[in-house]
């Protein structure tokens, strides 16, 4: 339904902000390398993004190579196959898909949906690309130092981390944190970006009602992120004056080599509860914006408005206030007090609710809708049903009782994956394939899409659902190899091989997805600047691409909420936020005539 009467006169409020002066590039450097404009730091961050996403790729096939052929590689020695696991985590949860959820679709869209010309602090925001960039070349480098990069597990638990016999404990560990708090303070530069022009650069008519709830899961993520990032920040400053100075912020008295440390009396237990602070809202600094941008390919390619649009706000914002007080679930096995276990045992159930509510949105949203199977329309239904099993497992581990032995089993790794890994990648490929056409101007090749939609979704239910399995039946997680063990079945060690190929196949499947990246930038159909037929601001540019600016010389004035699909009496089945009611009910204007005429 609109927030718009049909009779209503096309009046909206005068703008709130006077509109800036862009900066214009004065050179093909300042116009694609050190650019202020949002759209190319979007591209930069993302082409980044990916780049470093493959490399994690690989690792993830070194990986599964030893646990599916232990006997086999032989380069693959168990200090190689920690770091492996170590860099696979970061890389995808921070460089990866943090980067590319905020960094890339935040910058390109954030302004282009609220209608605005850029980002409010165009040199602020270039400044976090590079940031971005220093952070990811900086933890690249670790591979290339005496020990390599750490091994310590992506969690990087003290005292472990640090500690003699470690893969990585003299510079990898270090490297690794000067990374992360380089990404910090670069996030920072760019998360202030985002608030703001949510907050301040929004067109005339554009209410914070109005957003697309792609914005509103970029916008809380965002804020999260802010609050969130500093726990990571400080305990990474900790960790690193406990390594280089001696400090025992997180080091207890401990021997070491057979010697006593000169450091003691730290906590390791403080850095699990600065790690998983910043942890669990993590998990939904991914999440809000991938349910944003769901709600949005649910909504055009079904051709209906989002169900209950404001309750899909209010459980977004809802969502991101829990996640502060369910961090220590992550924690059941380190010895806490039963009643804190209890506690935040009832908080993961209580964030199940406005995340349930989503879900319930979604599926009535697609309820007697016009669906078009498209590959956005695909890989949203995708997400919806993998989202879906990844929490029904979480509620298992939401439960101490359950969680305690299952928690060093890969039934966690399947778990995790499916709600952290495979969901948001799924829509992060819709996000692409809906969006190309106005990044580029050109479709997609569907043959390649259907191809890499159905192999990518088949595939990872073929790896993950059997490794719920083999976490059930005991088979432990991050163990080099499993060896002769009595509890566990000699099929366990089949099952690994099977998974092991269908991860490579799939696998190959993201190579052809980048092939046809490339090759339909150069090939693909023709997109018109409007190819979905969708409302909201991006997709009403003058121009496709979007040019410097966005908007040309006007700015859109905006009549109507980002969901009016097939609306009674409309003149088309869809209405553009910036399509005054007089057009977009023609018959409804000419009664009203009628009537002042009478």
């Amino acid at each position: 339904m609109a927030d718009i009467t049909r009779g209503e006169l096309n009046y909206v409020a005068p703008a709130e902000v006077e509109d800036v002066e862009l900066y214009h590039p004065k050179s093909w450097i300042t116009k694609y390398v050190f650019s202020q404009d949002a759209k190319v730091i979007a591209i930069q961050y993302s082409f980044t993004a990916i780049a470093i996403g493959m490399v994690a790729l690989v690792l993830s096939w070194l990986m599964r190579l030893q646990l599916g052929f232990p006997d086999l590689f032989s380069f693959i020695d168990p200090a190689d196959y920690y770091q492996f696991i170590t860099m696979h985590g970061m890389i995808m949860v921070i460089y990866l898909l943090t980067a590319l959820f905020l960094g890339g679709f935040g910058n390109y869209f954030i302004p282009l949906m609220v209608g605005a010309r850029d980002m409010v602090f165009p040199y602020v925001n270039m400044l976090s690309y590079w940031i971005y960039l220093l952070a990811v070349l900086v933890l690249v480098s670790s591979f290339f130092t005496e020990g390599g990069p750490t091994g310590a597990g992506w969690t990087l638990y003290p005292p472990q981390a640090i500690l003699s016999g470690t893969p990585g404990q003299e510079t990898g560990i270090v490297l690794m944190m000067v990374s992360l708090m380089l990404f910090i303070v670069g996030f920072t530069m760019g998360g202030l970006n985002y608030v703001v022009t949510v907050l301040q650069a929004r067109t005339r008519g554009m209410t914070m009602m109005r957003l697309p709830l792609t914005v509103w899961g970029i916008f809380t993520a965002t804020v999260l992120a802010l609050l969130a990032f500093p726990a990571l920040l400080v305990g990474c400053v900790m960790m690193t004056f406990d390594k280089l100075l001696g400090t025992s912020f997180f080091m207890p008295t401990i021997v070491e080599l057979g010697e006593q440390r000169s450091s003691g009396g730290g906590s390791p237990l403080l850095f699990q509860h600065l790690f998983w602070f910043f942890g669990h809202p993590e998990v939904y600094i991914v999440a809000l914006p991938a349910f944003g941008i769901v709600s949005d390919l649910l909504a055009v390619h079904a051709r209906r408005h989002i169900f209950g649009y404001r309750m899909m706000v209010w459980a977004i914002i809802a969502i991101g206030g829990l996640s502060f007080v369910v961090w220590a679930h992550h924690m059941y096995v380190s010895g806490m007090n039963p009643w804190f276990g209890y506690f935040f045992a009832t908080t993961t159930l209580i964030i199940a609710v406005p995340t349930a509510l989503k879900v319930y949105n979604w599926v009535l949203t697609l309820w007697k809708g016009n669906i078009h199977l498209t590959l956005p329309m695909l890989f949203a239904i995708g997400f919806i049903i993998t989202f879906v099993n990844g929490g029904i497992t979480g509620l298992f581990l939401g439960h101490v009782s359950v969680d305690v032995p299952l928690s060093d089993t890969m039934f966690v790794v399947a778990h995790f994956h499916m709600v952290m890994g495979v969901a948001p990648i799924l829509v992060i490929f819709g996000a692409i394939y809906h969006w190309y056409p106005k990044i580029t101007g050109r479709m997609l090749n569907e043959g390649m899409g259907q191809f890499h939609f159905w192999v990518t979704f088949l595939g990872s239910y073929a790896i993950y659902f059997p490794m719920h399995y083999l976490g059930f039946i005991g088979v432990p997680r991050r163990y080099f190899e499993i060896g002769e063990t009595n509890f566990i079945p000699e099929s366990a060690q089949t099952l690994n091989a099977a998974i092991t190929v269908t991860a490579l196949v799939v696998g190959f499947a993201q190579l052809v997805f980048l092939f046809n990246l490339f090759w339909s930038y150069f090939k693909g159909k023709k997109a018109d600047g409007n190819p979905w037929h969708a409302t909201t601001l991006e997709w009403q540019t003058s121009e496709t691409p979007p040019g410097h600016g966005n908007f040309g010389k006007e700015l859109p004035i905006v009549y109507r909420w980002a969901y009016d699909y097939s609306v009674p009496g409309a003149i088309q089945d869809y209405l553009p936020q910036n399509m005054p009611n007089d057009v977009a009910f023609p018959k409804a204007r000419k009664r009203r005539k009628a009537r002042a005429k009478a």
